[in-house]
């Protein structure tokens, strides 16, 4: 992979981003690569590979950019560990997510492991405080949601 593959790609991404209402998924994804290079190196190298041999050079040329980084993150969820993938909507209701039903809120992939915290595939900006509060109980496994703190 060239430095001007990965610079169209991360300039699509960026303006992919500007008009999206969703945040950089490159972040949200880091603890599940961390913790596959943890687990399982093995999957870990395959998702680099994937990344430099696919990702990068399909959001660089035509693919649409978040749906491309979207389907990384599953990838990435899947080699962690099999689990359930549910939307979280502005009220903090959650509901298994529908193939080819788009997805407008928070999306989480839930793993059947419970020492394994959830994962954030897609993240809405701005998110509600209940889609927050979720990510911190869920994905950063706080005992409690910084909405309810200094009450």
């Amino acid at each position: 992979m060239t430095d001007e593959l990965r610079a169209r790609a991360d300039a699509r991404l960026e303006s992919a981003l500007a008009d999206a209402g969703v945040r950089d998924p490159r972040p949200l994804y880091r603890p599940i690569l961390r913790l596959l290079k943890e687990r399982d190196p093995d999957a870990f190298e395959r998702s680099l590979r994937w990344f430099e041999d696919e990702l990068i050079p399909a959001v660089a040329g035509d693919a649409d950019p978040l749906a491309a980084w979207l389907d990384y993150g599953r990838r990435l969820a899947h080699a962690a560990g099999p689990g359930t993938v549910v939307e979280v909507g502005p009220s903090g209701r959650s509901h298994p997510v529908e193939e080819g039903r788009p997805v407008r809120g928070l999306l989480l992939h839930l793993p059947d492991d419970p020492a394994i915290p959830a994962f954030v595939l897609r993240y809405p900006h701005p998110a509600t405080r209940s889609q927050d509060a979720t990510v911190e109980l869920l994905a950063q496994r706080r005992v409690t949601a910084s909405v309810y703190e200094g009450r």
